[in-house]
């Protein structure tokens, strides 16, 4: 079967942050600091090899148009207006944009200058992402923070006066120390900012990251099913939709960028360490960026900046679209199954099958949807559909890119 070319997306990274977070296993560098204070990101340069390093790529996605781009990072609120504003017109002048394309860039409270967000707004940012993770200044502090909780409240309020109305927050839980009263806490406190997107994570120790190399004592995890169970009631009450794993929004609030992921649309990524998926006559690809900044500026607009591609065989075609499309809480139909594969469901038959008989999935007719309990254990399911030599097959981070924050 052909497969039919899905929506197109853009990823930018910006990987430097001010203090690399203990959980964080993103592609982020901290910027350390001179004489007590801390560098500068080098704004010029990375503009200009984000530009150099699309016009490489711009061949791969030629007569296509972008219908969302998401800044993300690292600290994306590091740099100037300016520098965003010099990226954005980059990206129009090289490649046609939806005119209400979402622009999402990622921010955090602490790194920030308020005055910053009316230019972010100019510059043509539309939506805005928060992160601020816990509004308790004990928490912050055992997740390396460098915000507390008023800095969090004066960014959503200096961000809607900047005219951000789409406005995102990330919170955390599951956190060192913390109670189901305490994440209830933290949920009410960001409810009654009345965001338009919430994006609440569990907190999971991660390879490479500084909690991997001391662990934390973390809730067990039966408190922390009872927080997630708590705090998804409180959210439904106060008339946000659950549309996917760790998603809520107001309706007509969903991330569009994130739903492209899930439902294993095409991305550009430019950056360093950035990933795409790509489909073309041969097929889907995939491509991603070296990782480290230094190198990234130094191969920026040459094959020097690639860090690897990869061609998906059916098997792993069929392996990432479940990975991705089971996340949403509404399920999916067969059909975009096929058209974004090019393989007919009987495929994936017997993996499909499996979780049925498991209570994992219900189907009807042409479509699929996870139960709650394949939602508990999303990772069990997602296995299912491992192909049989899945050695080359991406994580769930690579697959999407990145870890999908909101």
């Amino acid at each position: 079967m052909r497969i039919s070319v899905p929506p197109l997306s853009l990823y930018v990274h910006l990987p430097w942050c001010v203090k690399k977070c203990p959980y964080c296993d993103f592609n982020s560098h901290s910027l350390g600091t001179t004489t007590g204070k801390y560098n500068h990101v080098p704004e010029d340069r990375y503009i200009e090899a984000l530009i150099a390093d699309l016009d490489h790529d711009l061949h791969r996605v030629s007569g296509r148009t972008v219908r969302s781009i998401f800044i993300g990072g690292g600290t994306p609120s590091l740099f100037s207006p300016s520098a965003i504003d010099r990226l954005l017109a980059g990206i129009r002048a090289r490649l046609p944009l939806l005119p209400e394309a979402e622009i999402t860039l990622e921010a955090n409270p602490g790194a920030i200058e308020e005055r910053h967000f009316a230019g972010y707004r100019t510059a043509g940012v539309n939506r805005l992402s928060l992160g601020i993770q816990s509004f308790d200044p004990v928490l912050l502090r055992a997740l390396g923070r460098i915000h507390g909780c008023d800095e969090a409240l004066r960014a959503v309020e200096a961000a809607r006066q900047g005219g951000f109305d789409n406005l995102n927050l990330d919170l955390m839980y599951g956190l060192p120390g913390q109670s189901v009263e305490s994440a209830l806490c933290d949920t009410d406190t960001a409810l009654a900012l009345r965001p338009a997107h919430l994006s609440i994570y569990q907190l999971t120790i991660e390879p490479n990251t500084l909690f991997h190399a001391n662990p934390p004592q973390l809730p067990d995890e039966d408190e922390i099913a009872a927080m997630q169970q708590a705090l998804q009631m409180r959210v439904y009450d106060e008339g946000y939709c659950h549309y996917e794993v760790s998603a809520y929004a107001l309706v007509g609030h969903e991330c569009r960028h994130n739903l492209n992921y899930w439902r294993f649309g095409d991305y550009l990524g430019i950056g360093a360490g950035a990933h795409a998926k790509i489909t073309d006559a041969a097929g889907i690809g995939r491509l991603w960026k070296v990782k480290h900044p230094d190198d990234y500026i130094r191969g920026a607009g040459t094959p020097a900046a690639i860090g690897g591609e990869q061609r998906l065989s059916p098997e792993e075609s069929a392996f990432e679209f479940m990975l991705n499309a089971l996340r949403l809480q509404g399920g999916i139909q067969g059909a975009l199954f096929t058209e974004h594969t090019g393989l007919p469901l009987s495929a994936v038959e017997k993996p499909l099958r499996e979780a049925e008989d498991k209570g994992l999935i219900r189907r009807s007719g042409d479509s699929l949807c996870p139960t709650e309990l394949g939602r508990r254990f999303l990772n069990d399911l997602v296995a299912l559909f491992l192909p049989a030599a899945s050695d080359g097959a991406q994580t769930p981070r690579e697959a999407a890119g990145r870890t999908t924050r909101g």
